[in-house]
């Protein structure tokens, strides 16, 4: 190996990671709490809450439980969840699942099929009961994990 090849084969091997591959490997979500909900299949749940989703139970985890320090009922709160059922590998799709409708990418829609399955619900705290929210309307189904809660501003 020539002189140039050992010093350019050292340069490459002292460089910094790419800060997308760090970000990576520290990334993680986990569940604060899971939907418990009437709805129990995806086929059957309203497209959005507002186009008559039931109601539901917000179930926090109880290592997460200081995080519902001052959350009471009336408080509006977006859910953001994972949805479970999605799809990953569906980068296009006709809104509304209608093919009268033009395609477009899944980052133009609400499609809960997209690379990564985050879904937004608008809520209001009907009721707390310790470590748990009746929320609604909610359109996500039984047993989808809840990644964060935030208040809306």
């Amino acid at each position: 190996m020539s002189a140039r090849k050992r010093v350019s084969a050292r340069k490459r091997a002292s460089a910094p990671k790419p800060r997308r591959a760090t970000a990576a490997k520290a990334f993680a979500l986990r569940p604060v709490g899971f939907i418990r909900s009437t709805l129990t299949e995806r086929k059957g749940a309203p497209r959005q809450g507002s186009e008559g989703a039931p109601d539901a139970w917000l179930e926090i985890e109880p290592w997460a439980a200081d995080a519902l320090f001052r959350i009471k009922a009336g408080d509006e709160l977006i859910v953001i969840t994972w949805l479970h059922q999605g799809r990953r590998d569906v980068f296009k799709v006709y809104p509304r699942n209608d093919p009268r409708h033009r395609l477009h990418g899944v980052f133009a829609t609400r499609s809960p099929d997209r690379p990564n399955p985050l879904g937004l619900h608008p809520v209001t705290v009907r009721r707390r009961a310790g470590l748990r929210l009746r929320i609604g309307p909610i359109e996500a189904i039984d047993g989808t994990p809840v990644v964060d809660v935030k208040s809306v501003l």
